[in-house]
């Protein structure tokens, strides 16, 4: 082992060590490249998204999930794909529209009718007419149509397999993500509480990666930053994936774990985002990070994101949807974690910050954060038809979409452990932290009145009642 001139700061995916001199940020916002200057780093997640790329992630039949980059290097088969797209979808389909309706019962009758003919749900339905936002719902007494709306277009799968418009690039709804939202506040039963999840590692891998800093003495291993980096992920393992408030094995699930690892890298310097968002490798200093200490991050709804109408037959969600924030521990010799003392850690607050601000140009350059906001959305308009009793309103008992054995959603690998991944970077003291929280969707928070936004002068009431459901003909489930 040689002396440690300078001290280290290790970030191991979804842990963060932190070691010596100030690393200069460039203006990508990440450390040099996305993983700090010489960072050692191991099983970062690549790009971020944009240009004619993709990233994904793969879960084994052991319930590891994986990242996958898809590179396509000239754009060929994107554009290739878009153009099929193109001459494939009705024309009215492939337009995008600023406000396109969904009736979800219309919807839901002819799925099931459908289902009756021995046929399975068209694209059409399943990515909800190409829908990016389920920004409105409205409510038809006298047709008895509950109507979710937003703008839409076109729609092609990106390289990785992720349905996105073809215009935009933004995230498509998709109807097995909002069934999820239903089921979670149906029209019999009690609403969920919470719908959440977290990557935290275990307790033994954090009382193992203490035993693996203490070795040291001070001095750095023979093999430097890059040894460092491989022996803090192999003391802490795989880690922990908890799924709360639905099942595991649907792709609303999927996507909640692969939107907060993927923050978690971007936090730690090892995924690139396709905006500027600094990362908090880059932000941290020895004196904004006590020794031992757990950052915690969280994406949560904004909660402060739902306008009603007087009459309340309509809501609109307002804003980005989605909002960081993060919380401090302290592990322990034995890798137990307790509430950090003291103030705020002002890097994983700038982080955090840097990442709200700047969600909604991240949402349409990496569309996995496109999805994440569809969920709180879907999950918030879910929860407010419930609250309102439209089901009980216009007799709807959401039998087919209700019914797992009628419409399957739960068909995708459990996610049970991620690959721990690390960079190292030269920073003030020796620290070593790892990074934890997840992903907490509380949807009924948002209805609550003090969260309410006003319809000042009647707007969002101006807009339902321009929207007509009396003209649908028989089988007619989405209109412009």
């Amino acid at each position: 082992m040689r002396t440690l001139s300078r001290p280290f700061l290790v970030a191991c995916g979804l842990t963060l060590l932190l070691a010596g001199a100030a690393v200069a940020q460039n203006n990508n916002g990440g450390g040099n490249n996305g993983g700090g200057n010489n960072g050692g780093g191991n099983n970062g997640g690549g790009g971020g998204g944009g240009g004619f790329g993709a990233a994904g992630v793969l879960i084994d039949p052991n319930g590891t999930l994986k990242m996958r980059r898809f590179d396509e290097p000239n754009g060929q088969l994107t554009m290739r794909r878009i153009a099929e797209a193109r001459a494939r979808l009705p024309g009215n389909l492939a337009q995008q529209a600023p406000l396109r309706k969904v009736s979800l019962n219309r919807l839901e009758a002819a799925i099931a009718q459908r289902a009756a003919n021995g046929q399975g749900p068209t694209d059409e339905m399943k990515y909800l007419a190409g829908l990016t936002r389920a920004q409105y719902v409205f409510f038809y007494p006298e047709t008895r149509d509950i109507v979710i709306a937003g703008p839409a277009e076109g729609y092609v799968a990106d390289p990785s397999g992720r349905m996105i418009g073809m215009n935009s690039g933004r995230a498509i709804v998709e109807l097995q993500d909002l069934v999820v939202a239903l089921r979670a506040y149906p029209p019999q039963g009690k609403p969920t509480q919470i719908i959440a999840c977290s990557i935290d590692a275990t307790q033994e891998g954090l009382a193992n990666l203490q035993k693996f800093f203490a070795s040291f003495h001070g001095r750095l291993p023979s093999g430097g930053e890059a040894r460092i980096a491989e022996g803090a992920r192999n003391a802490l393992g795989l880690q922990v994936v908890t799924i709360r408030g639905l099942s595991p094995k649907t792709h609303f699930a999927q996507v909640l774990v692969e939107a907060d690892y993927r923050m978690k890298l971007i936090g730690i310097g090892l995924e690139q985002p396709p905006v500027r968002i600094p990362s908090y490798a880059s932000l941290a200093t020895a004196a904004t990070v006590r020794g031992n200490a757990m950052q915690r991050w969280f994406f949560t709804p904004n909660y402060e994101c739902v306008k009603v109408s007087e009459d309340e037959l309509a809501m609109e969600l307002v804003g980005d949807g989605v909002k960081l924030i993060g919380e401090d521990e302290v592990v322990q010799a034995d890798g137990t974690r307790v509430a950090a003392a003291g103030g705020k850690n002002k890097a994983s607050q700038q982080f955090c910050q840097q990442f709200t601000t700047n969600y909604a140009q991240l949402a349409q350059r990496s569309p996995v954060y496109g999805q994440l906001r569809n969920l709180i959305d879907c999950s918030v308009a879910a929860a407010f038809i419930q609250q309102q009793d439209y089901y009980g309103k216009c007799a709807w008992k959401m039998e087919h979409f209700g019914d797992e054995k009628k419409y399957p959603v739960e068909t995708c690998e459990t996610p049970k452990m991620v690959e721990t991944a690390c960079s190292v970077l030269k920073k003030g003291s020796q620290t070593a932290f790892p990074i934890g929280g997840g992903v907490h969707i509380e949807a009924r928070t948002a209805l609550e009145p003090q969260y309410r936004v006003a319809d000042d002068g009647g707007k969002l009431q101006a807009v339902r009642n321009k929207v007509t459901t009396d003209k649908l003909t028989e089988n007619q489930w989405w209109w412009d």
